[in-house]
């Protein structure tokens, strides 16, 4: 089930897919019945917005192999997280805007996991009881003040610099998924999830013993090999198998 949060006259709701239409929830969040109104509307009447208004982002570096190496890294021994800020969210089609302090902002394509439920100290075999679904993301990194400050809290904290979308799915096997990014057009990483050093079951039993997740929160698993910089009136497209594609214009 493909859930999205949309705009029509005005006013934003959830909905679930049905064909070329969106039927709004009942609920005014999707984490609890994904019961809908009845009410349908045109998928090209309504705005599609950014699928969720996480309280917090946990991202996790180097979770692919190919990745770390090519960054010239070590491949950590347990999950390497950082956080980003929910002021750097944006949805589809909004712009990321390149900040003139850095001179090299680079593209991550990753699979997004969205909290369903308040997750605390769990078992890595039980995630699926804390997961609402998947969505795309674009973990957009200023890899130059990485680099200089030896730490991921600016580099990765600029506004603009976390689009999700395009929406949540919900029945998803997320252990061997492809993953595409495409820079005008052209393919510039392709992997598969099937490739992270700790699956989505270790990433949130392990986050979970460190915080409290709460519904609504994002989790970046990672991005495989083929990173590289964007420039002023890039697109960049982030496309998972089973999810979608998130669209990001960039301006610089």
């Amino acid at each position: 089930m493909k859930i999205y949060r949309f705009a029509h006259n005005g006013t934003v709701s959830y909905g679930v897919a049905d064909g070329t239409s969106i039927r709004r929830l009942k609920e005014e969040q999707p984490f609890g019945s994904l019961a809908t109104t009845g009410r349908a509307f045109p998928m090209d009447d309504v705005e599609i917005l950014c699928p969720v208004s996480p309280g917090k982002i946990v991202g996790v570096g180097r979770n692919y192999l190919a990745h770390a190496h090519e960054l010239g890294n070590e491949v950590p021994r347990e999950p390497l997280l950082f956080l980003k800020p929910p002021s750097s969210v944006i949805g589809p089609g909004d712009e990321v805007f390149l900040p003139s302090i850095s001179k090299q902002v680079d593209y991550e394509g990753e699979l997004a996991i969205v909290v369903g439920t308040n997750c605390r100290d769990i078992d890595q075999d039980d995630w699926r009881d804390y997961v609402l679904g998947f969505t795309c993301a674009n973990d957009v990194t200023a890899r130059d003040l990485q680099k200089k400050d030896g730490q991921f809290t600016r580099a990765k904290g600029f506004d603009t610099f976390c689009p999700l979308g395009p929406c949540i799915e919900t029945e998803l096997d997320p252990s061997d998924l492809g993953i595409r990014t495409r820079r005008n057009g052209e393919v510039v990483q392709e992997g598969r999830t099937s490739l992270m050093i700790v699956p989505v079951g270790g990433l949130l039993a392990f986050i979970s013993t460190i915080m409290t997740l709460d519904p609504g929160d994002v989790i970046l698993t990672g991005t495989p090999a083929g990173v590289g910089p964007l420039s002023d009136g890039d697109e960049v497209e982030v496309e998972i198998e089973g999810i979608g594609t998130l669209l990001s214009p960039v301006v610089g």
